[in-house]
């Protein structure tokens, strides 16, 4: 009888160990497919059922097709990435704006398509966009983390396309397109824009940086192109939302649309005093640095030589992001 209950209780610890066992698995690799050939059929259930706090990357592969879906990846989900079969062909959409969302002042930060607060995420190969339309504030992507690598992506909106948040969080973006009508690049991340095209669809500011004042460096487009649609005229560079707003473009092409002088003070004349706005080397029709405001700046070389993405984002900003670095050129 004793031996019995013995075996009985060996058998069930023997399950409900291998219970805990199943549990435990982790998925590194998490395939979403619209047409269910995947392991999940939406982006949000794979980034739902992908491990808390992971030791180690995970990749969520997501195959062609348009997913109709506000998609989140929460502050305890670090360390993914999310990749696109096809730039052009993989696409997350959504039609959010203020005043559909209606909750209040700061409804604008409630309307993305994409939000990310997971540090150390990566994104390549993928089309995010608010298809709102004209309507006012509406972000295609936010990023309120640290240590972020968007690589190879179009962020497509109006007015406020792209929020990039979080004082001191480094963003890096490389080989992307980024569109929109009214500060449509905006936020205190320090980021680097690599070899982007940036497009304007109006008249209007490219960005409105929010750099706290404690820290170095706020935006950075290295090696851009600015373009606009056919018929946009008056374009700024940007303009600060607040005091010490960081805004620097390098070796960028500019277009024929850039206003002579370049930046705005957004009717705060105290944050002429205290932002940086500067450029150098740039060219195109809309490079006029005789003709810009008297508070912005022409970086001098030694000035413009700290204006590297090791010094500007860190020599480590995660393993994966170094490897991205190293590929640069593919």
């Amino acid at each position: 009888m004793i031996k019995s209950v013995f075996y009985i209780l060996i058998i069930q610890w023997i399950f409900c160990w291998s219970g805990e066992a199943v549990s435990q698995k982790v998925d590194y690799l998490i395939t979403v497919a619209k047409d269910g050939s995947g392991d999940y059929s939406s982006i949000q259930e794979a980034i739902n059922n992908t491990k808390a706090f992971p030791d180690k990357r995970i990749t969520i592969y997501v195959k062609n097709g348009i997913y109709h879906e506000k998609v989140k990846v929460y502050s305890w989900n670090n360390m993914v990435t999310l990749r696109g079969e096809n730039r052009d062909s993989t696409i997350i959409t959504y039609d959010d704006y203020f005043n559909k969302i209606d909750k209040g002042r700061n409804s604008t930060f409630m309307t993305p398509t994409l939000l990310v607060q997971g540090n150390d995420f990566i994104m390549e190969n993928l089309t995010i966009e608010n298809t709102a339309g004209p309507v006012g504030q509406a972000v295609a992507l936010a990023i309120e983390a640290d240590r972020c690598v968007v690589r190879k992506c179009s962020i497509k909106g109006n007015q406020d396309t792209l929020y990039t948040a979080g004082e001191g969080d480094r963003q890096y973006f490389y080989k992307c397109y980024i569109e929109g009508t009214t500060d449509f690049i905006f936020g205190e991340a320090t980021v680097v824009f690599d070899k982007c095209e940036i497009h304007s669809k109006s008249d209007s500011y490219i960005t409105a940086a929010s750099t706290p004042e404690n820290i170095e460096f706020g935006y950075v487009f290295m090696d851009c192109n600015i373009t606009a649609d056919r018929g946009v005229s008056k374009v700024y560079l940007g303009r600060p939302w607040r005091p010490y707003a960081k805004t620097v473009f390098i070796h960028c092409n500019l277009g024929d649309f850039i206003r002579p002088e370049g930046w705005h003070n957004w009717s705060k004349p105290d944050a002429e005093k205290t932002s940086l706005y500067a450029e150098y080397q740039n060219n195109g029709d809309g490079d006029h640095p005789d003709k810009r405001v008297s508070w912005s700046h022409q970086l001098s070389k030694s000035e413009a030589e700290k204006y590297t993405v090791e010094n500007i984002l860190g020599s480590k900003l995660t393993t994966q992001a170094e490897d991205w670095f190293n590929r640069k050129g593919n």
